[in-house]
């Protein structure tokens, strides 16, 4: 099988294609044929750093495919089945860079007949991360009026989390605000189906935001949490929940503690691969159930553009999402 792979942390350049033995599913295993492995920031982050103990790695996190192969005791899943795979390069030395992947059957989730293996590989990381930033509040679960009455601030709306946190909060109920930095990520966030849009460059950000919620927002989505700390302060309610997911735009996040606990604010930092489980899981059957519902959407139109790299350019994909690639890269492994 063809496979793309590092044997030393670096920049891009140690990314390098192969070609290697099939590999076998064991008892609770499946082996999965992609057409479509998800590009994240993740991917970088590791191969820059971190080999986890694996003399050879395969990068991708998120993909979909086809269940060519069934490990023993595995009896949700069977050959010829569409799937989505999330988490498949933790723990695992090849994730979805590769034609075939073998995964533990609780990260093999079913991809509906009318749903894209475009959309299956653009899951994963971002939609179970937005899923756990908009249960960390008051709700612990999603569905159509679980966060009705609710207002929800996305921070970066036309990234990739910001755009599956706009998709499952209006499909839940919610009221939508969210910032961005330019007018072509306006466009992309309102696609999203973000109610109110607030240029943070442009304009003033609180007094939009608080114009539209004048007893603030309930949650806050937030993806910088140190530049933004302001912001989120001023505009979010008595009782709300920060949500915290990345560090761009400052490593180090300083509270002025008087204002933020005479508020009972709530903080929750979130990262998939220390998440319980449960957790996990529950925000693996809620986004199923958004994809069935056709409430999560991956192109232009729906606030997310894709662009497609054939698997040896896993490289160049890699140095897009790094510089800031607006929009959904996607490898292109097999054909649908």
């Amino acid at each position: 099988m063809r496979a793309v792979v590092y044997s030393q942390t670096g920049p891009s350049s140690v990314l390098q294609p192969v070609e290697r033995d099939l590999p076998e599913p064991g008892p609770g295993e499946v082996r999965v044929r992609v057409v479509r492995s998800g590009v994240n920031p993740t991917d970088h982050k590791f191969r820059a750093g971190a080999m986890r103990g694996h003399d050879e790695v395969s990068p991708g996190m998120d993909g979909s495919g086809v269940v060519d192969a069934v490990g023993a005791d595995v009896e949700h899943l069977a050959v010829g089945d569409r799937v989505w795979v999330y988490l498949a390069q933790h723990g695992p030395a090849y994730g979805t860079a590769t034609e075939h992947t073998v995964q533990p059957a609780d990260r093999v989730v079913h991809l509906p007949e009318q749903a894209s293996y475009d959309l299956g590989a653009a899951l994963g990381v971002p939609a179970i991360t937005a899923h756990r930033a908009l249960t960390s509040g008051e709700v612990n679960r999603l569905a159509p009026g679980t966060l009705d009455d609710h207002v929800v601030l996305v921070a970066g709306g036309a990234g990739a989390v910001g755009n599956a946190a706009i998709q499952l909060a209006r499909w839940a109920g919610a009221t939508v605000i969210t910032t961005v930095s330019s007018e072509e990520k306006a466009v992309l966030a309102r696609a999203a189906g973000a109610h109110h849009v607030v240029d943070y460059v442009h304009g003033d950000a609180q007094a939009e935001i608080l114009g539209i919620a004048p007893d603030g927002v309930d949650l806050v989505v937030e993806v910088a949490p140190a530049p933004n700390q302001a912001l989120d302060l001023a505009v979010t309610r008595v009782h709300g929940t920060i949500a915290v997911y990345a560090n761009n735009g400052g490593e180090q996040l300083t509270l002025p503690l008087r204002e933020t606990f005479s508020r009972n604010l709530r903080y929750q930092f979130i990262i998939l691969y220390t998440l319980d489980p449960a957790l996990l899981s529950l925000a693996v059957t809620d986004v199923s159930a958004a994809v069935l519902d056709g409430a999560l959407r991956v192109g232009e139109d729906a606030g997310l553009p894709l662009h497609h790299y054939p698997l040896t350019d896993v490289a160049a994909a890699q140095d897009a999402v790094e510089a800031g690639l607006v929009g959904k890269a996607l490898l292109d492994v097999a054909d649908a």
